[in-house]
């Protein structure tokens, strides 16, 4: 048996792995831009007035929460064609990674609400502004730079999450790695590369989101 690492067997490989990592990234910023826009809303029915929304939000957030991804996954992928709504394998990822996110996002978002002050809130209403309007020009900005630093590391493990699409067949890194593994049985080589891909990749996220803190938040004046 021959027990001596080949990285060079996957030197066919190389424009396949390059591939699943672009294939992820798109993934990932797609469903992150999604994501956090399911969340904000989601975050704004949670603390609105109109009891209807808050009990649509909360049933969305802890049903979300409380699940598997990969069953809901499969929800999307094998469950909803009995609908008769039949989607892609990439299609089927991106909402079902979405909706998850969006879950996980309110919660943050709905956490950095307390930190605002109330005498700005009371200061928005004053001058006329709606509880939407207040939500928008007042709470949002703060919120989200209160709770920057969890929900940029939520997006990094939502990139690493993605290898969960594998299972729908979703073409990624991970679908990429058993493609070569299947065809190469060099398993330890395979998912060490792959893993430095992944590391690669959450190295990148991390250092952008860094530079989007420093441009956004830390260079606006405290309010």
């Amino acid at each position: 048996m021959d027990y001596r690492f080949r990285f060079g067997a996957l030197a066919p490989y190389t424009d396949e792995i390059l591939e699943g990592m672009l294939l992820t990234l798109q993934l990932s910023v797609l469903t992150i831009l999604i994501g956090f826009t399911v969340g904000v809303v989601a975050a704004a029915m949670r603390t609105s007035s109109a009891k209807p929304l808050r009990w649509i939000a909360s049933v969305y957030v802890e049903t979300i929460r409380n699940t598997p991804l990969l069953v809901q996954l499969f929800i999307v992928f094998f469950g909803l064609p009995s609908l008769g709504l039949r989607l892609t394998a990439g299609e089927a990822a991106l909402i079902g990674l979405s909706i998850n996110l969006g879950a996980y996002t309110c919660e943050i978002v709905r956490a950095g609400i307390p930190s605002i002050p109330k005498s700005q809130l009371e200061a928005g209403y004053s001058l006329g502004l709606s509880r939407l309007q207040v939500f928008r020009h007042v709470v949002l900005f703060q919120a989200l730079k209160a709770i920057y630093p969890s929900l940029s590391s939520q997006f990094v493990l939502l990139m690493l999450a993605t290898s969960v699409v594998s299972a729908i067949s979703a073409n990624e890194l991970f679908h990429v790695a058993s493609f070569i593994d299947s065809r190469t049985f060099r398993s330890f080589e395979v998912y060490s590369v792959i893993t430095l891909g992944y590391l690669v990749l959450t190295i990148l996220f991390r250092v952008t989101f860094a530079a989007i803190y420093w441009f956004v938040f830390a260079r606006r004046p405290a309010r």
